[in-house]
């Protein structure tokens, strides 16, 4: 009964609410930027590389891109991308396409006013997010105070719940495994091996993040890859049935909840974060002499998440042409799917993917989580022992959702998610002005010949309202 609860509450808060949200703030971004996610791509990809200016202790626009892209990368590329072509057909392939393009907008946008009102520590380190430009460009202490709830809820709780019932799922194929055992078994592994790596702090998991993500993304593509050159005779009709599912809106509108639409919306939005408020706390971080240049790389990390990896989930599945039903909606229809060509190895490497992408995703997460609770205990970092109380909270957490209905798991996570996002679009709409003012400063400097240097004055704002920029 509780199951069914949390997913009546899913489906009405995504539609008709978020899908209204989403597209309207995204198509808004698209239009007032001069579709910056598509016109500057090539240079949002170069500035990933830029070196930060002075001490080698800031975080790098590749680092704070590494952070953000670990949260986003992870189990909803695998299992997510599965589950809306299982549950809602193959067409949630174009719908999170679609998503993810109008979605880079909403990225960029809140990249860069987490930027523009990011706050320096005691250590000279940045910080800063959906929080602190709410609360500093809106006045409103008690809606920012909101959104670190959520973001707490989402992250601590119903991102890890999902993110280990998804890694456990992956073993069902295995003979060894035991739906009373094995996923105990497996929650508590994981979450021994999390709850140790928390023990460095913040700046070990940006190390981390910068090795590990790279590599499991590029071994998974090419991979995916070899899937697809296989049976490349069935990619023109796995393309027909994509496109042609995607239009059917007789289909969609006989049953909205549960069409391609949503499911590759809300998987979608699961997938990339853009617009839900994550990614800016990572790129608040980042050392820049610009604010606009980290609202352009993180339009890359949408892409490099839904673009490349959640499409090269969709079509190595969908060119092997193994039934998408209900009954394999999840780990199982990828592990049939890459069987097809690597027989037994193929299911393993996907486990091994799913580790990989797993425990990223949660440390990606947690950093998260620290920012948020920063803000709650007044801008301050809380004691060392309360934060050990909090991961081990975090780490029942993960233990139990190796063990908790699948349904519930997604439900919450939706939930979640989608509480940050009603608070953070409606925001960066609001502020959009000052992000685009930054936007024009940026590209006038640029065609000056400059290297782009921000101070807060160019957009009309006082810069003794700042920390930075002045």
């Amino acid at each position: 009964m509780i199951t069914s609860i949390l997913e009546s509450i899913d489906s009405i808060l995504y539609y008709p609410i978020l899908i209204i949200i989403l597209a309207a703030a995204g198509i808004y971004f698209t239009v007032r930027s001069g579709f910056v996610q598509i016109r500057l791509l090539r240079e949002s990809c170069a500035l990933i590389l830029e070196k930060p200016e002075g001490d080698d202790g800031h975080v790098s626009s590749f680092q704070a891109l590494m952070v953000s892209t670990a949260s986003r990368v992870g189990t909803g590329n695998i299992i997510g991308v599965s589950t809306a072509i299982c549950m809602g057909g193959p067409g949630a392939c174009f719908w999170m396409w679609l998503l993810a393009v109008i979605g880079a907008a909403s990225a960029f946008t809140e990249s860069t006013l987490a930027q523009i009102y990011k706050k320096t520590n005691d250590k000279g380190l940045f910080y800063g997010g959906p929080a602190y430009y709410i609360e500093k460009a809106l006045g409103s202490p008690i809606f920012s105070a909101v959104f670190c709830v959520f973001l707490l809820l989402t992250y601590a709780f119903g991102f890890n719940l999902l993110c280990s019932y998804n890694l456990q799922s992956t073993f069902a194929v295995y003979s060894f495994y035991d739906p009373k055992i094995t996923p105990a078994v497996i929650g508590a592994i994981l979450a021994v091996l999390v709850g140790y790596c928390l023990l460095g702090g913040g700046q070990r998991i940006v190390r981390m993040t910068s090795v590990i993500v790279p590599f499991m993304g590029i071994a998974y593509v090419l991979i995916s890859l070899i899937v697809i050159a296989v049976n490349i005779r069935h990619v023109p009709a796995m393309f027909a049935e994509i496109f042609a599912d995607a239009f059917n809106f007789r289909a969609i509108l006989s049953g909205v909840a549960g069409s391609c639409m949503i499911y590759g919306i809300k998987r979608g939005l699961y997938s990339n974060e853009a617009g839900v408020g994550s990614a800016p706390n990572a790129s608040a971080a980042a050392n820049v002499t610009h604010p606009v240049k980290q609202g352009l790389v993180q339009t890359v990390s949408v892409y490099i998440d839904t673009i490349l990896l959640c499409t090269a989930t969709a079509l190595m599945c969908l060119s092997t042409g193994v039934a998408h039903t209900e009954d394999v909606s999840g780990a199982p229809y990828v592990q049939n799917a890459i069987s097809t060509v690597f027989g037994p190895i193929g299911p393993l490497f996907i486990t091994i993917a799913m580790v990989l992408f797993a425990f990223t995703t949660l440390l990606g997460n947690l950093y998260y989580c620290n920012n948020a609770l920063a803000f709650l205990n007044h801008k301050k970092t809380p004691s060392r022992g309360f934060m050990r109380i909090f991961y081990i909270a975090c780490v029942v957490v993960i233990f139990a959702g190796a063990i908790t209905p699948a349904g519930a798991c997604w439900a919450l996570a939706d939930i979640c998610m989608g509480g940050m996002t009603i608070i953070n679009l409606p925001a960066c709409v609001v502020l959009c002005g000052q992000a685009m003012g930054a936007l024009k400063d940026y590209e006038k400097q640029k065609k000056e010949g400059k290297n782009p240097v921000f101070h807060v004055q160019n957009i009309g704002l006082n810069p003794r309202d700042f920390d930075w920029w002045h």
